[in-house]
């Protein structure tokens, strides 16, 4: 594998800028395959001679036609770009072109040359041009729980439409700031073709002295996964950037003040994606046309997402191997998840989910006392356990096991509770008032029998009865 560094100047240099694999392989000192293979591959997500076009009026029909084809072409890969000869092949088979296939490739020559110059313009940090976006955080209270705390909150802006995306997150880390990016343009279905961006850290590793920047690794892949341009801001210069300040601020200002109350950010963030929807109703501040109008010409020059979202995780070998923005998984050698935790932030430090462990402690049930799981566990299971034998504490974590599966404590520990009224309950009947409380039947009262039983008529046993039944009259039998 190349240093991402290689592989982002080998894409860029033949996807964006159209020259051919043998003359990057040249200059990189590396085998043309091996250009090709890192300018086409999907997982990270030819120089052109110029020709001397020949002056001909037959070209003047049909210039609008192919300028529009070479202009849908500079969004996809150049695998998927019609070639000079395909698009000759289709101007004389649905536009009737009477012209030479030299003609078409002279002319397709220059017209790619004089687009590749307009694309580094709208490079420029300042001016608004369709396709291409601005990044910042911002920060805001919030309400979880009855708790006020302060989240970030990731902004993705257009400066052409003036429209935006921004999704709450609980850092401003790595893997959030990518999932951020990975969720938006999801929604977008597409992918703005240039991004700027501040001297963000999880983007940043370190700004050089000719004002480049080395990159962290894990950025450069989500750059190379999603094929987009990159750039940043020089150190103190804001401006350089203020269509995305200017939008922290209105979000804040008339979304997200006073706080909003949440319980759990997948669904607030759904919320914003659909507010952001909303205010493409309203009109440009400068153009008077609908932010949604404008958005249009956004999209048209996105570029298409790749086949596979990019994974925002990273792998550590340490005390956990798989982090993402909200959960952290243990792996095995194989790769395949152990257990997995919700990742905390703030103040909480520690947690433990032992549901994937009990099974394991059913196999040992003489060392629960001895385990910092019993410890956790309410008085009222601990006076129980107390009471088991070594077979009925066994059967008793099975059960537990399927139970904190799906439920919490708190329905186990009720119909502990239940089952134990009538004294020491079996685990069958812990089971039996689990499932009653689940499926929401409520306990059924214990029968009681009348205190007395009602009388019967008297019954003959014997054979004696069927003897006379079988004599017939006269003294016959049957």
């Amino acid at each position: 594998m190349l240093a991402m560094a290689e592989v982002n100047y080998i894409r860029h240099e033949t996807n964006t800028k159209g020259r051919s694999y043998s003359s990057v392989a040249r200059q990189m000192n590396m085998d043309r395959r091996t250009i090709k293979k890192y300018s086409e591959m999907e997982d990270f997500n030819q120089e052109v001679k110029s020709v001397q076009t020949r002056k001909a009026n037959v070209m003047d029909p049909v210039k609008p036609i192919v300028d529009q084809w070479l202009l849908e072409d500079m969004g996809k890969k150049k695998k998927f770009r019609r070639t000079a000869k395909r698009i000759y092949t289709l101007l004389v088979s649905e536009h009737g072109f009477q012209g030479s296939d030299r003609t078409i490739r002279a002319y397709v020559a220059k017209r790619k040359a004089a687009l590749l110059d307009e694309s580094n313009d709208t490079a420029l940090p300042l001016e608004a041009k369709a396709g291409t976006a601005q990044v910042d955080f911002g920060e805001a209270p919030f309400k979880h729980r009855g708790k006020e705390v302060i989240l970030p909150f990731l902004v993705l802006s257009f400066p052409y439409s003036n429209s935006f995306l921004f999704q709450v997150f609980p850092s401003q880390n790595r893997e959030c700031f990518l999932q951020g990016l990975t969720n938006m343009f999801a929604f977008l279905e597409g992918v703005p073709h240039t991004i700027r961006f501040d001297n963000l850290s999880p983007a940043v590793k370190k700004v050089l002295p000719n004002g480049e920047r080395q990159v962290t690794e894990e950025f450069a892949r989500f750059v190379a996964h999603y094929g987009f341009q990159y750039e940043f801001c020089n150190p103190g210069s804001g401006n350089e950037k203020g269509h995305v300040e200017a939008m922290v601020k209105y979000i804040r200002n008339n979304y997200l003040l006073p706080e909003i109350h949440y319980e759990d950010l997948s669904v607030l963030n759904e919320k914003t994606l659909n507010w952001s929807l909303g205010d493409r109703k309203r009109c440009h501040y400068e153009k008077d046309t609908l932010i949604a109008e404008l958005y249009l010409e956004d999209k048209e020059r996105f570029l298409p997402l790749p086949g596979k979202a990019y994974e925002c995780v990273r792998f550590e070998q340490v005390k956990a191997d798989k982090i993402s923005f909200d959960t952290i998984s243990l792996l095995n050698e194989e790769n395949e998840v152990i257990v997995r935790h919700p990742r905390l932030y703030g103040e909480t430090k520690k947690s433990m989910d032992w549901q994937p462990y009990l099974t394991l402690m059913a196999k040992r049930p003489t060392a629960l006392k001895y385990s910092s799981f019993y410890d956790q566990l309410p008085e009222e299971w601990k006076a129980f356990f107390g009471e088991c034998t070594v077979e009925e504490k066994r059967n008793a974590l099975q059960l537990l096991s399927v139970i904190l599966k799906e439920q919490d404590f708190d329905i186990s520990l009720q119909a502990l509770r239940i089952a134990s009224e009538h004294g020491h309950p079996t685990t069958e009947s812990i089971k039996h008032v689990y499932y009653q409380l689940v499926n929401g039947r409520g306990i059924r009262e214990t029968l009681s029998l009348p205190p007395s039983v009602p009388s019967t008529r008297n019954s003959s046993r014997g054979l004696s009865h069927y003897d006379r039944l079988m004599i017939m009259p006269g003294g016959e039998q049957r």
